[in-house]
């Protein structure tokens, strides 16, 4: 009996209980407002927030974008001392010269506007070493690349230039503590096959051959592994000063020091280029259009290692040789080969790869800045100004990485 009554009582309570959330929904449905009930097991649980894929991010696009804007003003840049050797004029040393001369023109000019002639003695005091070895590294991977088309082959310069990314992983991981997830390297992986199917149909075609005694490409691999080592320096200390510093004080410094360095070179070295050149009025066009190339690839390139990284500004310059096939068509009057379609698409399916599972900010969020980038500068494409205006990309203090860089 005491049993049947206690059923008895539950059945009541549990029958008073949905008359009670029943004519709660009913006065709630009145308002235009819904009742959710608490679903077991998940009681004092909050929904997990979804971040967005950054494939649907238009940092994604424009990293891409940006990536082969800059390879196509590299293809110029080459096109243009192509045009110039024709002419009768190869003075690579001095080429770079003007660049450097024009970027400092304009940047350390504006840096002085900006900052005034006491704080920019003071930057170069402070830190003027420290772009002198970004300087440093930037002529001399210049310098020695264009010294290895001397002795070796445009095939044999291609795939040690694959150095330069090895180079810039490297010193990523033990020095600026990225790691690397694994998405990115296979998506490395893929692009360095992409190449490798673009260099295998310029061997099939013949435009990589070169009448080259043993002992010259010897020594023409060498400056050539020197160059991609420079460079592999020299992009790394560029992703890490862009991310802290203004961009217009980066280029300014590397060109300040940059046209030193580049100037002695040029003096001591490339005196005799300068006294056989010939000169025209189509020399001094090309010369013109070199210039601005470069000077336009260096203005871009800072972005780029903000928004992504110099790894993946390094596997962007993969379709090198593709786009100067494109645009020689028409100058040069190439021919394309069936194969470069098809490297050119395994790149950027290098590309997507490479960003494989990444989330909100991408490579814009450098791990050396702090978990919100506290230590970065407020800039273009720069994390730390997104998490400033969105709250949303923020870590919480006591939460884990959103994903490793």
């Amino acid at each position: 009996m005491a049993d049947l009554k206690d059923n008895t009582s539950a059945q009541a309570v549990l029958e008073d209980s949905k008359q009670a959330i029943s004519s709660a929904g009913e006065a709630a449905g009145a308002n235009g407002a819904s009742i959710k009930l608490p679903v077991e097991g998940t009681a004092g649980v909050e929904p997990r927030r979804k971040i967005p894929s950054y494939y649907r991010t238009k940092e994604f696009y424009l990293s891409i974008l940006l990536g082969q804007t800059l390879v196509i003003l590299n293809v110029s840049t080459n096109i243009f001392s192509t045009l110039l050797a024709n002419e009768g004029t190869s003075i690579p040393s001095f080429q770079t010269l003007l660049t450097y001369v024009l970027l400092n023109i304009i940047y350390t000019s504006y840096t002085l506007y900006r900052y005034g002639l006491a704080k920019w003695f003071n930057l170069v005091l402070k830190d003027g070493w420290k772009y002198a070895i970004l300087g440093f590294f930037d002529v001399l991977g210049n310098y020695f690349v264009v010294l290895a088309f001397r002795y070796t082959t445009l095939l044999s310069i291609q795939l040690i230039l694959i150095w330069t990314i090895v180079v810039v992983v490297i010193l990523s991981t033990l020095i600026m503590r990225v790691r690397y997830h694994f998405a990115q390297i296979i998506g490395i992986i893929v692009c360095i096959g992409g190449l490798g199917v673009l260099l295998a149909s310029d061997h099939i075609t013949g435009s990589n051959s070169g009448d080259f005694s043993r002992d010259d490409q010897i020594k023409g691999d060498l400056f050539a592994l020197v160059g991609a080592t420079c460079y592999g320096f020299s992009n790394t200390m560029e992703e890490f000063m862009s991310s802290k510093r203004p961009v217009y004080e980066v280029i300014g410094q590397l060109a300040f020091y940059g046209m030193i360095i580049n100037g002695a070179i040029a003096g001591i070295f490339g005196r005799s280029d300068f006294q056989t050149a010939v000169w025209n009025g189509q020399v001094a066009g090309y010369l013109v259009g070199y210039t601005l190339c470069l000077v336009l690839f260096y203005s871009l390139a800072p972005l780029l290692f903000r928004l992504a990284s110099a790894a993946f500004f390094n596997i962007s310059l993969f379709t090198v040789n593709f786009w100067n096939v494109i645009i020689g068509i028409d100058v040069f009057h190439y021919t394309i080969h069936w194969m470069y379609p098809i490297a050119f698409v395994l790149i950027l399916v290098g590309h997507v790869v490479y960003y494989f599972g990444r989330k909100l900010l991408g490579e814009a969020r450098k791990p050396w800045l702090g978990r919100n980038q506290e230590q970065g500068v407020v800039g273009i494409f720069t994390a730390r100004k997104k998490i400033l205006t969105n709250p949303q990309y923020a870590e919480p203090e006591d939460g884990s990485p959103e994903n490793p860089v």
